[in-house]
């Protein structure tokens, strides 16, 4: 047998292979024409157009946003200069002077008075004596110490119970296997 008919068909024959060519030539592809059916729908063309003038009408809306948002902020910072001036401390004799800890941070100009304050919102700010302010500060450091020492405590009763006994950490579960 030459290997020349298994691939151009030239050559002679062997008996075996044309038996398997005949029986295997019932499943040879057949081409047929291709034959849509008359009632087959066509495709409809999308329509773009509802949601292009929905994107419009959104890029319009947050266009006029911008712009008003730009004006209305220019127009009020001559009104927020004035509101920012710090509130009048009333001094008052008190019987021993006690120095704050932390020295409080006053801006350097008004613009910078402008930018710490535009987005805090306008609350009026009490006004409070040299004594209260600093009874103040100090029921602040006395809660700042007690939050130190329930945190310690937490903290303690926590790696207590965590330690307790290695063994018995795995308790309620059933073993597997």
């Amino acid at each position: 047998m030459k290997d020349d008919y298994l691939w151009d068909k030239t050559g002679e024959p062997d008996p075996q292979i044309q038996q398997l060519e005949e029986i295997l030539g019932t499943l040879r592809y057949q081409p047929k024409q291709l034959e849509i059916p008359e009632d087959l729908p066509l495709p409809r063309r999308r329509n773009y157009v509802p949601w292009l003038a929905i994107a419009a009408g959104l890029l319009l809306a947050l266009l006029a946003g911008g712009i008003w948002l730009s004006t209305r902020s220019s127009r009020e910072i001559p009104q927020r200069q004035a509101e920012v001036t710090p509130p009048p401390v009333i001094e008052e004799k008190s019987p021993a002077p006690v120095e704050s800890k932390a020295p409080e941070r006053r801006p350097d100009s008004r613009k910078e008075v402008i930018a710490i304050n535009r987005h805090r919102p306008r609350v009026p700010t009490p006004v409070l004596s040299k004594h209260e302010r600093e009874e103040a500060l100090m029921a602040k450091e006395q809660v700042m110490l007690a939050l130190r020492l329930t945190t310690e405590k937490l903290s303690l009763v926590h790696k207590k119970t965590q330690n307790t006994n290695p063994a018995n950490q795995i308790k309620n579960q059933h073993r597997v296997g």
